[in-house]
């Protein structure tokens, strides 16, 4: 593979810079691909140091004017780069310049080149320089066709002053490319840069773009594209970049001034920061386990347990232990016996190798390039272990916000359907965790959620349909959990084996759970919190019903043994290991509470986590 970067233009006027003291006059007629870049480097320097650092390619070239080329001449023998292969396209005026694709289309024919050929732009500043080319390079020979480097533009650039590409979510495919389209052509936000892999096979495909455009100004790179991709219909895919890009191109010093000390700015403060983000312990208020069968579910994230983690950037990737979750030290074997016996062997620090793998894996399939930055990750919980609160998915969705935070990974290239099916994966196709979608949608989502997972809906688009229900208003639900429990993930049994075989009384059963659920949804926004409690316990005793005594342990059954007589309703939340109620006499809560406590037992009552409210920083500020 071959890199050709095209460098030609420089600053021809510096008296827009409202500079009185001279500063900038040195740079007058100085290429725009040797101004100073970010860091003090030179914008050349930059690209010459990211493609000369690893043998990717075969050959490297410049393609620059006359009027530079002496400038680019003392560069290349300045930095090692060889001189013959700085090429001079013979214009000196833009009048007479030969046009973008006709420079490449020199490139390759002078110099005979009959590989693949990447072409970057020399004067594009980018605003982050640690973006690996070998990851554009694999992705590249993953796909069929040729490859357009984009990416999402910032809220003060303009569609209108790029080129806009259109890409199919699936494929990667650019469906459309729009040079500069004017207003309501696109709704796109993606912007192409002049990084572009090209095929061997497709290199002709230059000269016969070249026989249709005789005027310099319609020989663009964007011009050439909107044929390549919306006229002759080839396949060309697209990777994105998450980071900016400015071409400086005919821009005036005070253009180049502003994006220098904007991206400036942007690197000085990104690495200082460190990302703290949160995900919440949730609670089934209806139709689980049915989330696992094709079902309904309600649940609702809580702001009495949580999961946080903290990433920070660093020289290498480090994954911290927790100093409890993940001991190496004991104070005895006793200690080692008590410790394993109740919290089982595996920490969280799984959770945070396990998402970082999955999380390149996605970006790699996506066509994400992600920067070349190392970070630091740790966390801490206080969700109970082993008791159904969803304790492991909060951890990975914690995580998954830190990275997507840390690269630039936005909701349009990670949305929030398909976040909850990555958190899933990680637990069922990483660590083997039995687990269903319900727990981690509303972790994404937050709040209090309604989930249809049925089967038409998850064959169709992949994921179900989520509903965010209004918070305002909900009664007193309460929490109790064993101090003591057992691994809950036993509780599942050997239902999916029965419902896979189609027994009639599993397959009904998860039919009825989608029905509670739909009632209880009409419940809630009725505000009926008397028939909702009653769902509630017919929840519980249809779960029964299918599970069976043996199944369900006699921890949970003594839990809601005793709740039933306090009249409460009462149901579990989740795997097993705790329940959920709902006690609407406030006098009976209060003995309740007493009697889970004397039991052995913690009780608390729920504190709902409502996303739009203002939580300050337990909130938004950790999100």
């Amino acid at each position: 593979m071959f890199w050709i970067g095209g460098v030609h233009w420089g600053i021809r006027d510096t008296s827009d810079t409202n500079d009185d003291t001279g500063l900038y006059s040195q740079l007058a007629g100085v290429p725009k691909a040797l101004l100073p870049g970010t860091g003090g480097k030179k914008i050349l320097d930059f690209w010459w140091e990211t493609v000369n650092m690893r043998q990717l390619f075969t050959e490297v070239y410049l393609v620059t004017n006359a009027d530079k080329y002496k400038h680019f001449e003392r560069w290349a023998t300045a930095n090692d780069f060889p001189v013959e292969n700085v090429i001079n396209d013979g214009s000196t005026t833009l009048e007479d310049r030969l046009g973008a694709v006709a420079d490449l289309e020199l490139a390759i024919r002078s110099r005979r080149l009959a590989d693949d050929v990447m072409v970057i732009a020399g004067d594009m500043l980018c605003a982050d320089q640690n973006f690996d080319v070998a990851q554009v390079i694999r992705f590249f020979r993953s796909e069929p066709g040729e490859l357009i480097i984009y990416y999402e533009l910032e809220e003060s650039e303009k569609s209108s002053s790029r080129g806009i590409v259109e890409v199919c979510r699936d494929t990667h495919r650019i469906n459309r490319f729009f040079e500069k389209p004017h207003e309501g052509q696109t709704t796109s936000r993606l912007a192409s840069v002049v990084f572009y892999c090209i095929q061997r096979d497709t290199l002709s495909s230059l000269s016969d773009f070249l026989l249709l455009q005789t005027r310099a100004k319609d020989r663009s790179f964007g011009r050439f594209w909107e044929w390549l991709i919306n006229e002759k219909q080839l396949d060309v895919f697209g990777m994105k970049l998450p980071t900016g890009f400015q071409l400086i191109g005919q821009v005036g010093l005070s253009d180049y001034t502003r994006w220098l000390t904007h991206y400036s700015t942007k690197q000085q403060g990104a690495p200082a920061k460190p990302i703290t983000c949160r995900s919440f312990a949730r609670v089934g208020l209806m139709g689980n386990p049915s989330d696992g069968f094709n079902g309904k579910t309600i649940a609702m994230s809580i702001c009495n347990f949580w999961a946080e983690v903290t990433l920070v950037e660093s020289q290498t990737l480090v994954l911290v232990p927790h100093p409890l979750n993940d001991p190496t030290e004991f104070g005895s074997l006793q200690d080692l016996f008590c410790i394993s016996r109740k919290e089982g062997y595996l920490g969280g620090l799984r959770l945070l190798q396990a998402t970082c793998k999955k999380f390149y894996q996605f970006c790699s399939n996506q066509g994400i390039a992600l920067t070349k930055q190392n970070f630091s990750l740790k966390y801490d919980t206080n969700i109970p272990r082993q008791v159904g609160l969803a304790g492991s998915s909060a951890i990975v969705s914690a995580t998954l916000k830190c990275l997507m935070k840390f690269y630039n990974i936005t909701d349009n290239d990670l949305p929030k359907s398909i976040r909850a099916n990555f958190i899933l994966n990680v637990e069922t196709e990483e660590l083997f965790i039995t687990a269903g979608l319900q727990d981690r949608v509303v972790q994404v989502y937050e709040g209090l959620v309604y989930m249809d997972f049925g089967k038409k809906l998850m064959e169709e688009q992949g994921y179900g349909n989520y509903v965010s229900m209004d918070m305002s208003g909900l009664p007193p639900f309460w929490l109790a959990y064993l101090s003591d429990p057992s691994d809950s993930g036993r509780i599942h049994s050997n239902i999916r084996q029965r419902w896979l075989s189609g027994e009639p009384l599993v397959v009904e059963a998860m039919k009825t759970f989608a029905e509670l659920t739909d009632q209880a949804r009409a419940a809630l926004q009725d505000r009926d919190w008397r028939c909702l409690a009653e769902l509630m316990d017919q929840n519980f005793d249809l779960r029964r019903s299918v599970y069976t005594d043996a199944c369900l342990g006699p921890g949970n059954l003594r839990m809601v043994e005793l709740a039933r007589q306090f009249g409460s309703a009462v149901k579990l939340p989740g795997s097993g290991g705790a329940v959920v109620g709902l006690c609407l006499d406030g006098t009976r809560l209060v003995e309740m509470r007493a009697a889970f406590q004397e039991a052995g037992c913690v009780f608390c009552v729920i504190a709902p986590y409502d996303p739009s409210a203002d939580l300050g920083s337990v909130g938004r500020d950790h999100i």
